[in-house]
């Protein structure tokens, strides 16, 4: 696989306040919410968002506006003695859809994913999320698989690989 990393030229413009960081315990309420508003099938619940916080093998991160309101999500996952990290979910409010806000989270998972020695990061995206597609396109990830019936609806997802090192 070719080496491509994203360059911030390439992706549109964040709203101009927003800040990503990882998240707290005290944002626990706040991604509950953004999940529930954000997928109609295979949601993390409250138990898995609370583990996920406490543990050393996932990042939560969230990007929030100037007045710290959550604008979007991303769950991280990296495995011991693996080289790659996986990126489990990216959600962005709806109003905060186009802004930058996917792709901050975007390049934030892709920073924490290096921090952490990673070779290269994968995920999978449903075939019929168009933008979701277009943003991991231009951020460089390349398709590398489909698996059939993926989602709880029966939905297809595209499997996608960028190569960090």
């Amino acid at each position: 696989m070719r080496r491509v990393l994203p360059d911030s030229a390439d992706l549109p413009p964040a709203i101009s306040s927003t800040r990503v960081r990882r998240a707290a315990g005290s944002d626990l309420d706040d991604l509950v919410a953004l999940e529930q508003r954000s997928f109609s099938t295979d949601r993390l619940s409250r138990a898995q968002y609370r583990r996920h916080l406490d543990s050393d093998s996932a990042v939560v991160l969230i990007a929030t506006d100037s007045h710290r309101q959550l604008l979007g999500s991303a769950v991280l996952f990296f495995r011991k003695r693996s080289s790659v990290a996986r990126l489990y979910s990216l959600a962005t409010r709806q109003e905060a859809r186009g802004h930058g806000v996917g792709a901050a989270l975007l390049v934030a998972t892709i920073d924490a994913s290096r921090q952490r020695g990673c070779q290269a990061m994968r995920l999978e995206v449903r075939s019929d999320n168009s933008a979701a597609i277009g943003l991991y396109e231009r951020a460089g990830f390349q398709r590398i698989g489909r698996y059939e019936s993926y989602y709880e609806d029966g939905a297809d997802a595209l499997r996608y690989e960028l190569t960090l090192a």
